[in-house]
């Protein structure tokens, strides 16, 4: 098969395409802490995260948040191609603010927990795990 000149442009164009659209479509872990809190400040009081220092497979890595008072928590992965994890609601006649799950880790990066309290405040935390065999495709 011989490829004309047009031909490998066209081709050489559409890979640089390929390759530059899930860069601009990943979300930044930033962006969505911004569209989470609106902008607002952050403290760090009130908010307990609590993850293992050394995971020895990112596919199931268990976390567990607590805020008591809070709203809502947001949890958020920085290393991951999508950051984000998943946002827990606890209602008026919910018995404790905390919620625990496994997550997927691509690799050694930062656990990121925001809670927005009952006041209409938001704080922060985070954790780092160093993970030896990654989750994503790692």
């Amino acid at each position: 098969m011989k490829l004309t000149r047009r031909e490998t442009l066209l081709a050489g164009m559409g890979a640089v395409v390929v390759t530059a659209l899930p860069m601009s479509a990943m979300a930044s872990v930033e962006d969505a802490v911004t569209a989470f809190t609106g902008g607002a400040e952050t403290g760090s009081e009130g908010i307990t995260l609590s993850t293992p220092e050394i995971a020895e497979n990112g596919n199931t890595v268990p976390v567990e948040v607590s805020a008591p008072g809070a709203v809502s928590i947001m949890l958020l992965a920085a290393g991951n191609p999508n950051p984000d994890v998943g946002t827990f609601n606890f209602g008026p006649l919910a018995a404790s603010q905390t919620a625990s799950t496994r997550i997927r880790l691509a690799g050694t990066q930062d656990v990121i927990a925001v809670a927005k309290m009952a006041d209409g405040s938001f704080v922060r935390t985070a954790n780092e795990v160093k993970v030896t065999i990654g989750g994503c495709g790692g």
